[in-house]
Formats: structure tokens, sequence, C-alpha cells
């Protein structure tokens, strides 16, 4: 995890930097896959004001906070960002597959560069095996974004059907469902 501390219109002090790095790895113990997070702290009059942005699993969260002094800046931004993180987390754990849906097995081949590129035609050359749960498409989403993966495969528990979610390169999410013909 890369941690950055800035200053901005105030003089640089180790206190202030190792106070900001030890309050964000704190959060570690909710965050699994953090990869970043940015601390700004600045001066503006007599305003102490301390920005808090943090990447984890594919979502950013971000806090905001001022007072009259920095410490306190920094401990509310952390208690801002510690909600939203265990409000994440608990959205995440509250969702619960229906229960007349049964889980799917699934199978993935992925073809090799060389194989598609030779006149012997594709060949296989790796196989993995999946269990599909079935969720509704929001859950699958938030799954998406835990997993920190492009697609997400799974049983749609509005239609029963094997569905996949996908990131776009906008940022939004496809979803591609199969039709019976």
């Amino acid at each position: 995890m890369e941690i950055t501390v800035t200053f901005r219109h105030m003089e640089p002090t180790d206190a202030l930097r190792n106070y900001a790095i030890e309050k964000v790895t704190k959060l570690t113990r909710y965050v699994d896959k953090m990869t970043e997070a940015n601390v700004i702290l600045f001066l503006e009059k007599h305003r102490h004001i301390a920005e808090v942005t943090i990447n984890a699993n594919r979502i950013t969260i971000n806090g905001r906070e001022e007072t009259n002094d920095m410490h306190s800046a920094i401990d509310l931004v952390m208690d801002k960002i510690e909600r939203q993180v265990k409000k994440y987390k608990d959205k995440i754990r509250n969702h619960k597959p229906s229960p007349h849906v049964q889980d799917i097995n699934a199978r993935i081949n992925v073809l090799s560069s060389e194989s598609i590129e030779s006149n012997e035609g594709p060949r296989v050359v790796r196989t993995k095996t999946l269990s599909i749960k079935p969720m509704s498409v929001e859950e699958a989403v938030m799954q998406l974004d835990l997993l920190n993966n492009d697609f997400f495969i799974f049983s749609n528990a509005s239609n029963q059907k094997v569905s996949v979610i996908y990131r776009r390169k906008d940022g939004d999410y496809g979803l591609i469902e199969p039709e019976v013909q």
C-alpha cells in the first residue's frame, strides 16, 4: 500500500506525517486490498484542512474536514472515512441470495495466442471451475468491485439465468444475459 502525505501552505513536519500515516494504516483492518491513500494537509487563513482519498477494491473513498487544529482535522476525516468503509462492508455483508435458487458450477476455458495463430485450431490451455452463486445484479456489481476483476459470473436471482457483469472502459458496467432461441 502506498501512502502519500502532501503539505500545502504549511511547513511539513514528521510528527504530522507520521500521525496521518498511523491513522490511515489503522484502516487496513476494514479494507483488505487498499492500494493507495493520499492525505493532503493544508492551511487556508486560520482553518486547518485535511483531505483523504483512499483507493481500495476498485472503490474510492473521499473525506474532507476542517478545524482549528490539524490533529483534530485528521481525526475527524479518518472517522468519516472509517464510517464510509464500515457502511460499504455492511452493505455487502447484508446481501443474501434468494433461498430458492441453487448454486451452479461453470467452467472457463482459456485459449493461448499461439494456438489461435496456428493453423491447427485453438486448444484449451487452462480450465477453471467456478461455483456460481445466485444473487441480484447490484450484489454482483459489489462482488465485482470487491474481487478486483474485469468480469464476474453469477446466477441472476430474478430470472435464474447465468449472467456475466463486466466493467466497461468508461467506468460503467455491462450485463450479458443468455437468450434461449
